[in-house]
């Protein structure tokens, strides 16, 4: 057999992802509010896109109580025909008005709105601001950060050299208000006695918030008791043993303090009332609102799903402008980049459907199958998995995965992530069925809520009880829960009752 180079011919077939496949399944993933970001970047490249009205017309009833959606009139071709018929404006009512046709009333107030004829938004009285109006909270100053307003205080007290000195131990200041530099190469740093960087750090320690400027625990605490004037001897020992405290070790503490119970219950109880991070009141951060992707809600036959229309965008293709555009002149380049953008705006319409569609029908198979959860809550809660889902609405495992990442439920009973609803379970103890393990990690914040003070639940205690609820479960996975929920042991739990009953 002669070897050497040659050219083949061969036939294959093979699974290709077309550029809008690709995007539409990234769709999925996307939470309401990233997809209004991603559609606001689509209204600026395609001109033909446009967004629905505000005042659109709702349905009075507003709630999808089917999985499939109404189809697109431009699946059925009738658009692209009358397009080619240069009645492109006649077609404008066949446009899929998300907000109008497919999602729901935010509430009870949009049903009332409907059946009054008053559309869907408050309107003025006496002479008020519509939707318009300026939003006064925009024109509040911002909120100073910590060491803005530990500067403003130095700058109030200090000048020159300490002044210096203070900007620099301000600015190692965390948001919890700790001091983390080290003096003496702060003071070998600035050329200065390491006794003038203490006597700054002393006049530090005099500002608002009390507590500011500690190296720690203790320093901080002694700060706000010397604040209270209850600084005291007694308390100074008490602080400089807080891993006694941590400990429960009370009767150890009584002998060092050298106070009896009652005196050691107000110390502890004063200690309490303080602030052992006081620089997080300043803090910029602020915990971002979770906006729910859907509402569920008991109706009269069964539950109502519904998308949450406020949160997302209203898109429209502009047939009259692209009418205006085709029958103008224009070469063979301009014929191709208008099509290329009716092709993608037809393509992002529907997909915004079958995103919805997609959406609500997942959501549904989720409240089928947990049902008992929205009905009697997390202690019926089943085991669930993706494959289950995707199995019973004949889609794919990845798309089921994709549909419930960054999405949230609001339902009567709160506001849950959708991968909430997966969870691993527990064998029965009869060996009929299982037990979800957020419905055992509920059972034993329950038990563990009602135990007796002088009767602390030990964790075979808890299982002997668990069992008994009809799960089986070992001791392991009992302390792997606990400890996954930040509720301490046995022990721990002890002392903690019975400093709280101290201080009581």
């Amino acid at each position: 057999m002669a070897l050497g180079p040659r050219l083949d011919i061969r036939q294959s077939q093979s699974l290709v992802m077309t550029p809008q496949l690709q995007q539409a399944i990234k769709l999925l993933a996307l939470s309401n509010l990233e997809l209004d970001a991603f559609v606001a970047g689509e209204l600026e490249k395609n001109p033909l896109l446009d967004t629905g009205p505000d005042d659109a017309p709702v349905a009075t009833d507003g709630i999808d109580r089917t999985v499939e959606a109404p189809t697109l009139a431009a699946e059925s071709g009738a658009s692209d025909d009358l397009i080619a018929q240069g009645l492109g404006a006649a077609d404008s009512p066949l446009d899929v008005d998300h907000g109008a046709e497919t999602f729901i009333d935010d509430g009870p107030g949009d049903r009332i709105a409907s059946a009054l004829g008053t559309g869907g938004g408050m309107e003025p009285i006496g002479g008020g601001y519509a939707e318009d109006a300026p939003d006064f909270d925009s024109f509040a100053a911002p909120d100073s950060s910590l060491q803005e307003h530990l500067m403003d205080q130095a700058r109030a007290a200090m000048s020159g050299m300490d002044l210096l000195i203070a900007s620099q131990l301000i600015g190692q200041i965390d948001e919890a208000g700790y001091l983390e530099a080290n003096l003496l190469a702060t003071a070998h740093g600035l050329g200065v006695p390491l006794h003038q960087v203490e006597r700054v750090l002393g006049v530090i320690h005099g500002f608002d918030p009390t507590g500011v400027g500690a190296r720690s625990l203790a320093e901080c605490l002694a700060l706000q008791a010397k604040e209270a004037d209850r600084h005291d001897p007694c308390v100074a020992r008490l602080l400089a043993n807080l891993d006694l405290l941590a400990k429960g070790a009370l009767p150890q503490l009584r002998r060092i303090c050298g106070v009896d119970e009652e005196d050691m219950a107000d110390m502890i109880a004063e200690l309490r009332g303080y602030d052992p991070k006081p620089g997080l009141r300043f803090s910029a951060s602020t915990a971002a609102p979770v906006t729910p992707d859907l509402f569920i809600r008991p109706a009269s036959d069964g539950w109502a799903i519904e998308i949450n229309s406020a949160t997302l965008p209203r898109v429209l293709i502009n047939r009259s402008y692209y009418v205006e555009l085709s029958t103008g002149k224009q070469d063979k380049d301009s014929k191709a980049w208008l099509a290329d953008c009716l092709a993608s705006a037809n393509w992002l319409v529907k997909a915004l459907d079958q995103r919805q569609k997609t959406i609500v029908k997942v959501a549904s198979e989720i409240l089928r199958q947990q049902e008992g959860f929205f009905q009697k809550g997390v202690a019926h809660l089943k085991p669930l998995t993706l494959k289950a889902v995707a199995d019973a609405i004949g889609m794919h495992e990845s798309t089921v995965s994709r549909v419930t990442s960054n999405k949230y439920l609001s339902c009567p009973r709160g506001l849950y992530e959708l991968k909430y609803f997966f969870t691993s379970g527990v064998a029965a103890a009869g060996g009929d069925g299982a037990v979800s393990a957020e419905a055992v990690k509920s059972h034993i914040k329950a038990l563990i809520s009602a135990e007796d003070p002088q009767a602390i639940l030990s964790d075979d205690t808890l299982v002997d009880m668990l069992r008994a609820k009809g799960m089986d479960i070992a001791r392991r996975t009992v302390a792997k829960y606990r400890e996954a929920m930040g509720i301490g042991s046995s022990v721990q739990r002890r002392r903690q009752k019975a400093l709280k009953g101290k201080a009581a």
